[in-house]
């Protein structure tokens, strides 16, 4: 069921947050309306950031030129959806439709309800660095979006529609065996440690370079024995114990939680150790991996088999109603393209004329 529920919000929500942008050079005008510079410089960032070049610095380190092919991919894209959304914004405007606090409350509960908790909630937000006041106007978008959806069509999927799914695709609801577990990480990355001495002393000589990766390995793997003596005597303190010492921030935060996981989702070294282990228990030694050495708990065992119906059924639900969506926006959107009127005030944001990246020629055969 994983593969279905990817996000919180609308994944038929085509448009960011409203927000308001300083005044600057317009580059298309939509039906008489300006979208400048600005909005496009934002939304680009955000998609960049959110994208798998987020690895590689995200928009910090992304060269903006024509002679970037990436660079053109991310443009054409991002200036099509912000003329879809000043479309979808005027047909919003036009038919009067407005997201209300109420509204706001109403969707936030939705929401909470189908993530766990508002701390989960806070702390989803906080890994894909979202703010609460660019959640709450996502969330306003969200509402008129939905809005805009009901005034073309009711969508009513029915208890029936979601068994129906269930039962043709049944190989989306079976998993293998799983184990639930948490873990304190004390980072050992040699490939790092390299690179973090090489950035201070790039004309280290081999031999020395070795014997700095193996002090900093052993130092951290001292330093991992230090906590994992400090578990075995506190062991209902673990999840403190990792929110303030684990080097893997992101579950630290949760005191190490992990949730449930197939065998295949880890590295061998940490699957292993952690699928010989049975509930309620700790690693009784480190645990070695790439990443570096590791203190598990193991929580709970989960057998191979497949999810119920009834277990999923309001995800199924949720998921039906999204495509629903998702459905009748591109239907909306295609005709109201259809019948704009858009204007390229800056041609390099034209796809029809904007400059593309030079190839490399290939060099010619030199005659002898």
């Amino acid at each position: 069921m994983k593969k279905l529920i990817t996000c919180i919000a609308l994944s038929t929500v085509l448009l960011s947050g409203c927000t308001l942008f300083p005044k600057s050079e317009g580059i298309v005008k939509v039906n008489g309306t300006v979208i400048t510079q600005a909005e496009f410089d934002q939304a680009f960032d955000r998609s960049v950031d959110k994208s798998f070049l987020k690895s590689f610095g995200g928009s910090k380190n992304f060269v903006k030129s024509d002679e970037n092919p990436m660079y053109g991919i991310f443009k054409d894209k991002i200036v099509n959806e912000l003329i879809i959304k000043s479309l979808l914004d005027q047909e919003i405007a036009k038919r009067k439709i407005t997201a209300t606090d109420e509204d706001v409350q109403n969707e936030l509960k939705t929401i909470i309800d189908r993530v766990g908790s508002k701390e989960q909630l806070n702390q989803l937000l906080k890994q894909r660095g979202v703010s609460n006041s660019q959640f709450t106007d996502d969330l306003k978008t969200q509402i008129k979006i939905k809005k805009l959806v009901n005034s073309i069509q009711k969508i009513d999927i029915t208890d029936a529609d979601a068994e129906k799914y269930y039962n043709t695709h049944k190989s989306e609801f079976t998993h293998g065996e799983q184990v639930r577990a948490s873990h304190i990480l004390i980072s050992a990355n040699v490939l790092d440690i390299i690179q973090q001495i090489k950035s201070k002393n790039p004309n280290i000589d081999p031999a020395e370079l070795n014997k700095k990766v193996e002090e900093q390995v052993a130092a951290q793997q001292a330093k991992a024995e230090a906590i994992l003596k400090e578990v075995k005597q506190n062991p209902d303190n673990f999840e403190q114990i990792a929110q303030k010492k684990s080097d893997d921030k992101a579950s630290g935060e949760r005191g190490g939680e992990l949730g449930f996981f197939p065998k295949e989702a880890m590295v061998p070294e940490f699957a292993n150790a952690a699928f010989s282990m049975k509930p309620n228990t700790i690693s009784e030694t480190l645990v070695k991996s790439p990443y570096g050495f590791h203190i598990i708990k193991v929580t709970d065992r989960m057998a191979a088999g497949s999810t119920p119906f009834v277990k999923v059924k309001d995800e199924i639900k949720f998921y039906l109603e999204t495509q629903k969506q998702i459905e009748i926006l591109k239907n909306l959107t295609a005709g109201l393209m259809k019948n704009a009127k858009i204007e390229y005030l800056n041609d390099s944001f034209n796809p029809k004329k904007a400059p593309k990246p030079v190839k490399a020629e290939t060099p010619k055969e030199v005659k002898k």
